[in-house]
This record gives C-alpha cells, sequence and structure tokens, in this order.
C-alpha cells in the first residue's frame, strides 16, 4: 500500500479543511473543541450546511444523493472535520438504517425515508438493546403481534442514544415466539410519536442525558412499517451492525483528542519547571499512543477498501481497537490534567456554565470525557462479544 497521499488526495483534503474552517459555525466548533455539550439543533445545524454544499451524505452512493467518494476520501473527511471541531455526523440514519434501507428496503421505503436523512428532517434512533438482551441480542422480547394491517408492540428497549431527540426509530421485535431465537425477529420503523412510547432518561457517568430507555405498550404499527420480510431482522440486524461498528473507531475523534492532550501536556509543569510533555514516561505514553492511532488508520483503510461497502468480521477488529484507544487517550488526558479534574460537576459542561476558579478550563471537561469513554467498549456490541466474533469468523476456533 503506497501511503502517501496522491495530488487528488492532497487536493481533496484542502478543499475540505477550508470548507469546514470556512462553513462550521464558531459556537458549534467551540463546544466540540471544550468538551461542551453539543444538543441537538447543533447537529441540525451542522447537517444541514453540509447537505447545502452537497457533502450530507460522505458514505451513500449517487444515486441516494450521496457523495460518491471513495474510501480514501471518506476517511479524509472524517478525520478534516473532526480534527476542526465539527461534531460527529449523526450515524443512527446515515450509516445505520441508511444501508440497510438501500440493500433491503421496498422502493417505497426508500423513496419515503431515505431523502430525509442527509437534512435530519427525520432524526433517527436505534432499538436494539434491552434490560436482559444486550450482548445477547438475540434473547430480546419485545413483541410486536400481528392484528389484521398492524403490528401491536410491548416491550422495552434500553441504551437508546438520543431517543429523546428522534423522530423514528428502527426497532427489533419478536414476531414469532415459537421461532428459534434468530430466525423469529423483524425489523419495524415505529414513529417515535406514537401514542404508547414513552422515553425515560439515563444519567451517564458524566451527568449527562444522551441515552434513554423507551417502553412501547400497545403501540399500533402499520404492517407497511415492517422493513423487508416478516422475520428476517436478524439479517438486517447483522448487516446494519457492520456498518456501526466500522464508524465506533472514531479515527477522527481520535486525531482530535490526541492534538489536545499534546497541548494540554505542554501547559502544565512536571512540578520541577519544565513542561509535562518534555517528561520522558509521558513523552513515550504519547508516541506510543500516536503509533497506535496510525495502526488503526491503515486498518480501518484496509477493511474499508477491501469490503466493497460490506462490512465483514474485520470491523470487529476496528472496533475493539477503536474503542480502546478512544479509551487509552481519555485517560492521558485526565492524567495531565491531574487533581485539577476531579472537581466535577455536570452542569459545567453546559454552554455558558462557569468553570472551577482553580485549573486550566480544559481540566474538568477531561474528566467528564474520561467518564464518558468508558461505554466505548460497550455499545456496537462489547468488546468480548467481538473477540468471539473474530475467534469464529476470522481465527476459525
Amino acid at each position: 500500500m503506497d501511503l502517501r497521499f496522491s495530488k487528488e488526495e492532497d487536493h481533496f483534503r484542502q478543499e475540505v479543511r477550508a470548507f469546514v474552517q470556512a462553513s462550521l459555525p464558531a459556537d458549534i466548533r467551540d463546544k466540540v473543541l471544550g468538551h461542551r455539550r453539543v444538543e441537538k439543533d447543533d447537529y441540525v445545524r451542522w447537517h444541514r450546511i453540509l447537505h447545502a454544499q452537497g457533502w450530507g451524505a460522505p458514505t451513500w452512493p449517487t444515486e441516494w444523493g450521496g457523495t460518491g467518494w471513495n474510501a480514501l476520501q471518506r476517511l479524509i473527511f472524517e478525520i478534516e472535520t473532526l480534527q476542526a471541531g465539527a461534531p460527529r455526523l449523526l450515524p443512527f440514519g446515515l450509516t445505520m438504517i441508511g444501508p440497510v434501507l438501500m440493500k433491503y428496503a421496498s422502493q417505497e421505503h426508500q423513496e419515503r425515508f431515505l431523502p430525509r436523512i442527509p437534512t435530519v428532517e427525520d432524526f433517527w434512533c436505534q432499538g436494539y438493546s434491552e434490560p436482559g438482551a444486550g450482548s445477547d441480542l438475540a434473547s430480546l422480547r419485545t413483541r410486536a403481534e400481528r392484528r389484521g394491517d398492524k403490528f401491536i408492540v410491548n416491550g422495552q428497549k434500553t441504551w437508546t442514544t438520543m431517543a429523546h431527540f428522534a423522530d423514528w426509530i428502527f426497532c427489533l421485535v419478536r414476531t414469532d415466539p415459537e421461532a428459534k431465537a434468530q430466525e423469529g425477529i423483524s425489523m419495524l420503523l415505529i414513529d417515535m410519536k406514537s401514542p404508547g412510547v414513552t422515553v425515560r432518561p439515563i444519567k451517564t457517568l458524566d451527568g449527562g442525558h444522551d441515552v434513554n430507555e423507551t417502553w412501547f405498550e400497545d403501540v399500533e404499527v402499520p404492517v407497511a412499517n415492517l422493513l423487508g420480510e416478516e422475520n428476517r431482522g436478524w439479517t438486517y440486524a447483522k448487516y446494519l451492525l457492520g456498518h456501526e461498528r466500522t464508524g465506533i473507531a472514531g479515527i477522527g475523534h481520535c486525531y482530535r483528542e490526541l492534538r489536545q492532550l499534546k497541548h494540554y501536556a505542554a501547559e502544565v509543569s512536571d512540578g520541577r519547571g519544565r513542561p509535562l510533555v518534555e517528561d520522558p514516561r509521558m513523552r513515550d505514553r504519547i508516541a506510543r499512543v500516536e503509533m497506535d492511532l496510525l495502526a488503526l488508520e491503515m486498518l480501518l483503510l484496509r477493511v474499508a477498501t477491501q469490503a466493497a461497502g460490506t462490512p465483514g468480521p474485520e470491523a470487529s477488529l476496528v472496533k475493539i481497537r477503536g474503542s480502546e484507544l478512544q479509551q487509552d487517550i481519555a485517560m492521558l488526558q485526565m492524567e495531565v490534567a491531574g487533581p485539577d479534574g476531579w472537581p466535577y460537576a455536570a452542569d459545567w459542561l453546559d454552554a455558558g456554565a462557569p468553570r472551577p476558579a482553580s485549573g486550566p478550563g480544559w481540566a474538568t471537561p477531561a474528566a467528564a470525557t474520561y467518564f464518558d469513554m468508558r461505554k466505548a467498549s460497550i455499545y456496537g456490541g462489547s468488546t468480548e462479544v467481538q473477540k468471539n466474533i473474530i475467534s469464529k469468523m476470522i481465527i476459525g476456533f
């Protein structure tokens, strides 16, 4: 593999960099770089700015309004936008349900839902995990009973990220309780405004509200909202998870946070009058993380170019290393912050909120990032589950 950018690729990188510098709203950039909370309106504004540029769906083919970019262009776009302080693109529509709709949905569903995703006219969330069905997703118990032209849905989903913002949820439900676990599951597209849908917040370690529990009590869902075929939802779920796991690598996020880490370490003293970044042990740890990140970038590019749009078990490798690196960088930021990172209150992360009187302004948000990154090795399939997939499908055990 030639690791050098061609002239065309370098020109594309400069184009993306210039666009983000000129078009990303300053208030959104400040929130992201300052580890402040990004709200729904911030995500929507950024999505619509990109859509107006023709970049609203970086991973999609042109026939569905996408860019038609190759794997390297998509990787350059992610790195440049996130390094510059842009919020991540919402994955639920673009990289989760969007590819499933393109591959498995009816033309009616494609025409109805796909055009509304890049502009976030429909804000999507994911209804997979349940209190008793997380890593063992096939044991889910949310039930959909068919009555005429409707399904009646009852059950509970948990860890539904941004469900409190969502207009729609793609939801795995059990439609044949007599079938084997994976064979009796279907995927329904459910309007979150339907009577009987209740969203309750779950506060995470950083004090934030990103995830929720979602309840369905006699929710009526038209049979027309069944995605694909009844009882084939497990096939669609696996396809979706491959795309999700590749995206969890967070390569652009890692590069941005690594740059922040270096800045923080240059500001803090090692106790002997030198910047902490000059301490040999800290310098070595930062260098090791940077090398691991470069290796992850090469792995991600290899997976993306070889997968031909259909991620396989290699996505589990990317997911493991990406989530581990995000945690490693967050831990190093927290170590650099030291005692200044511990006097932490969640409301300090809100826009315009006062900061603690002592310590650098970035120290308290570093604690929040450290707490929040604990979940990276769980969502999208825990690290243990990913290792099982690798051993079975790649190694052959």
